[in-house]
């Protein structure tokens, strides 16, 4: 189990609802973005002078721009049905997780400066001024949402607190009060081109050692090419499968399906990130400055399809708001979907039996799948309702004979969030990670119990890397959490081209030869 310096929950086979408990968690927060991280984005560096007048125009900005934030903050009747529907709640008892609290922060502001009742009679209807200890707790428990959504699934009025807190992180970086994790990664892409600052070069070697490995593992040659012009296909992937377990080996995958597909593809060294931090903090304009990346690089390798790679949130930007943030896409093949999730890809072909699988591969393994937030519940995948369910388990059981599914209250478009994304994915709140990550580890805990399962599958670049962080605190493996294109890559019966028919003969002792065959003698 990984040391801690605060207290880990006990895992349970079914989530129970903690004691109320106040202010448990006040103490967390990020660490604040400095001017180097703000001013790339159109921040102020540092909190401005006459903040909260700026604040409140910012907010009538918003509230001008998105109806639905108005109706959000007008709709609330305190049911309670979203009250125990957040992991963060669940995980700490802080009832300013609970989503009604964490909307109420915002919502108190809002009828002071906006309504009639809250200028004229504000404690009679819960105003309260935008003063320095609210700002605080604001950057607190606006960072204490992972913008997961799971509330609205249960809320009556569909009030969905992400983008509440969307447009909380969106005020307070206009004053110059902004997250450093976030804001810095998005510098890194305006910069470099993905969120980890990994340079060209770096790419470059990275691709060429995976080529060596998957030859060495199989004798098959599988490219994995960078900037090349005229590919069919642009790979728009999460940074991190670049360098880090088990996000490589679904990269591996990835392009192990390509060259069965018989398909030409790309990575592009400009846009070399499918994630979009511009959403966690409720910008559009950043949002629109990364997406657009994408819409130069295929442009420029003159592609006809692009392809994302396995990222709930990368996947949630693409599908929702990709045409409107940098399309229109008519240069593209008018016969394919733009864009496509990688799991849509192969899922087709699966189900063209252009796939060999050979399932046996992956009986070291007993399987669960994480539906993961923004793919289940801000997505879809393929034609019909329900593919982003149903197309990443038929291409596990496809590929895997031991699966079984987690509770049906945790998962599908119920499913309990990883616990560190929305821009959370960071160890200055490693204590807020740990206890949110606290429900799905549940969920997880019940299937290990009564099922005998070793392995959760994910389709999510944050949630992979939240688990191998968080699992060792619960006392599970960091090595349990995998990708499901790793399972592919395992299940996938690669077939050989002429180049490696070749290879295998040079590799061959000549016979005729006696040199060679006393070469071969003298190894022996």
């Amino acid at each position: 189990m990984a040391k801690a310096t605060f207290e880990v929950p006990e895992l349970t086979q079914y989530t129970e609802v903690p004691s109320v408990t106040p202010g448990a968690m006040a103490h967390s927060a990020p660490f604040k973005s400095k001017e180097d991280f703000q001013t790339p984005l159109g921040f102020p560096g540092e909190l401005v002078e006459d903040w909260q007048t700026k604040a409140i125009d910012k907010m009538g900005e918003l509230l001008g721009k998105y109806r639905s934030l108005r109706v959000y903050m007008d709709a609330c009747v305190k049911c309670g049905s979203c009250t125990d529907k957040c992991h963060y709640f669940l995980g700490t008892g802080d009832p300013k997780n609970m989503p009604v609290g964490r909307q109420d922060l915002m919502r108190k502001v809002y009828r002071r400066y906006f309504t009639l009742g809250g200028k004229l009679f504000p404690k009679l209807v819960g105003a309260e001024d935008f003063t320095e200890e609210v700002l605080n707790d604001w950057y607190s428990y606006f960072h204490q949402c992972s913008q997961c959504r799971r509330c609205s699934v249960f809320c009556p009025y569909g009030i969905d607190t992400a983008e509440i807190s969307m447009a909380a992180r969106e005020i307070m970086d206009s004053i110059g009060v902004g997250q450093k994790y976030c804001n810095e990664i998005i510098g890194k892409v305006y910069k470099i081109g993905n969120n980890l600052g990994l340079p060209g070069p770096a790419l470059v070697d990275t691709l060429e050692g995976l080529e060596e490995d998957v030859y060495d593992d199989t004798g098959v040659k599988v490219r994995y090419p960078i900037d090349e012009e005229g590919a069919e296909i642009l790979l728009v992937t999460p940074s991190a499968d670049f360098f880090a377990e088990p996000h490589v080996d679904g990269l591996i995958g990835y392009g192990k399906v390509f060259h069965e597909a018989g398909v030409s593809w790309t990575l592009s060294s400009y846009a070399s990130e499918a994630a979009n931090f511009g959403m966690f903090i409720g910008s559009y304009d950043n949002m629109r400055r990364v997406a657009q990346r994408i819409r130069e690089a295929a442009i420029k390798l003159k592609v006809k399809r692009i392809v994302f790679g396995e990222c709930g949130h990368a996947w949630r930007v693409a599908y929702s708001f990709l045409n409107t943030l940098a399309g229109p896409w008519d240069f593209l093949d008018p016969r394919y979907p733009v864009p496509q999730h990688i799991c849509e890809f192969t899922y087709e072909l699966i189900q063209q039996g252009k796939l060999t699988l050979d399932k046996s591969e992956n009986d070291d393994k007993v399987l669960t799948y994480h539906d993961s937030c923004n793919v289940a519940r801000a997505s879809r995948m393929g034609n019909t309702p329900g593919g982003q369910f149903e197309i990443p388990r038929a291409i596990i059981r496809a590929t895997c004979n031991n699966f079984y599914d987690m509770d049906e209250d945790t998962i599908r478009d119920r499913t309990f969030c990883c616990g560190g994304g929305g821009g959370l994915l960071t160890d200055d709140l490693m204590e807020l990670r740990v206890k949110g990550a606290k429900p799905r580890l549940d969920a997880l805990n019940n299937v290990i119990q009564e099922k005998g399962v070793t392995h959760m599958a994910a389709i999510c670049a944050i949630c992979k890397s939240q688990f191998t962080k968080v699992l060792p605190y619960y006392g599970l493996e960091m090595d349990q959490i995998v990708s499901v294109h790793q399972l592919v890559s395992n299940a996938i019966v690669l077939t050989p081209g002429p180049d490696d028919d070749e290879d295998e003969d040079d590799d061959e002792p000549d016979l005729d030869d006696p040199n060679e065959e006393e070469e071969t003698d003298e190894a022996a």
